[in-house]
Formats: structure tokens, C-alpha cells, sequence
């Protein structure tokens, strides 16, 4: 019973991430067709019987390419996206700082929101709920499936604090968490551990 946690692919740099829409580059496009062509030729290591994916695109395009290599479909879900960063999601980074001087996720207080959108302390609680669930739901079910959850950067870091009984805030630095790495996450001993940090073989 494994969960695995991976990364999206690349995106364009210049835009603001969080919630927007924007899907993967090209370079997104070809990491994620490495990863579904190296997880297909892997399978019996790795015996993936389900693909969860946040909704948001370059999840998504991410996610179909590994599905569409295991010949399985991908369930969606909102609750694995990225902070939410309001009115600037998707906006290109030069009209952010001319509108939102400083503005950046660091910079918010804990229970500061973006405009529009929530604060570190409201996307921790929504990420360590969804995760809790997600452990949950694998234990009690008795489910011995493995699950891949393709989601962002920040989840990732999150999920991280959480297995290592760590204090999360915004300002913390960052577990790495490369476009399309795989994180490996195992239940052994009355606990979940990382066992697999930022796997990158398939690039």
C-alpha cells in the first residue's frame, strides 16, 4: 500500500502559478510522456491501479499522460491544488508587480489571504485534511492499492511537514519537489513514511 506523489510538469515561468488555468509547456509535455513511458515499462514495480490528479490543467496534462500509458483514467479533484492565489492566478508576473508590489506567498502573514483567494494557514489545514482523508480512507478500506496523486509543489511540502511531524509556515524552505519527481510515501510500523525523495531516473 504505497502513495506516491508527483510533481506536475514544466510550465511557463513567467506567469503566476497557484490557481490558474495554464497548462504545461512544452518542456511539461515531454517530462510528463518520459514519466508515463517509464512508470508503463515499470510496472511491476510500481503495480499503480489508481491516477489522482488536482483539477487544475497542468496537473491534468500531466496526469492523462501517465493514465493513458497504464491504461487506466484519472479521477479529479480539487482538493489537491495549489494555494489558492486569487486574482493573480494565471496573470503574467510583470502586471502582478506593478499592481501587487511584494506580493508573494512568503510575504503573507499566516492568516493574511491573497486577494481574492486564502491564507497559508487555510491551504495547510485544506492539504493536512486531504491528506489525512486520503490515508484514512486507504487504511480503513483496507485498500492495497498503490495511487499516484499528481499535484504541485507546495502540497508536496506540505504533505512533507506533516509525515515529519514538522511546523509548516509559508516562510519555511521548501522540500525539493522537481517537475515530475516522484515522492514515495509507505505505511509500515503504525506509520506513513517518505521513502523515495524526488525521483527523477525517467528524465
Amino acid at each position: 500500500m504505497t502513495i506516491y506523489f508527483v510533481r506536475h510538469g514544466a510550465d511557463d515561468e513567467g506567469y503566476r502559478g497557484g490557481w490558474s488555468q495554464r497548462g504545461l509547456n512544452v518542456e511539461g509535455y515531454r517530462q510528463s510522456e518520459k514519466l508515463g513511458s517509464y512508470l508503463k515499462e515499470n510496472q511491476s514495480s510500481y503495480q499503480v491501479h489508481r491516477v489522482v490528479s488536482s483539477d487544475l490543467q497542468r496537473a491534468l496534462d500531466t496526469a492523462n499522460e501517465i493514465a493513458k500509458n497504464l491504461n487506466i483514467s484519472v479521477e479529479s479533484n480539487s482538493e489537491w491544488r495549489e494555494t489558492n492565489n486569487g486574482v493573480i492566478a494565471g496573470m503574467p508576473n510583470e502586471i502582478v508587480n506593478e499592481r501587487f508590489p511584494g506580493l508573494y506567498f512568503s510575504s503573507l502573514r499566516m492568516e493574511e489571504r491573497y486577494p481574492g483567494g486564502e491564507s497559508p494557514r487555510e491551504f495547510y489545514q485544506r492539504i493536512k485534511e486531504t491528506f489525512r482523508k486520503l490515508c484514512e480512507e486507504q487504511l480503513t478500506n483496507d485498500h492495497l492499492e498503490n495511487v499516484f496523486i499528481v499535484t504541485h509543489g507546495g502540497v508536496i511540502n506540505v504533505v512533507y511537514h506533516i509525515i515529519k511531524n514538522l511546523e509548516w509556515t509559508n516562510k519555511n524552505k521548501s522540500y525539493p519537489a522537481s517537475n515530475t519527481g516522484i515522492h514515495k510515501v509507505e505505511y509500515s510500523n503504525g506509520q506513513w513514511n517518505v521513502t523515495v525523495k524526488n525521483f527523477l531516473e525517467h528524465l
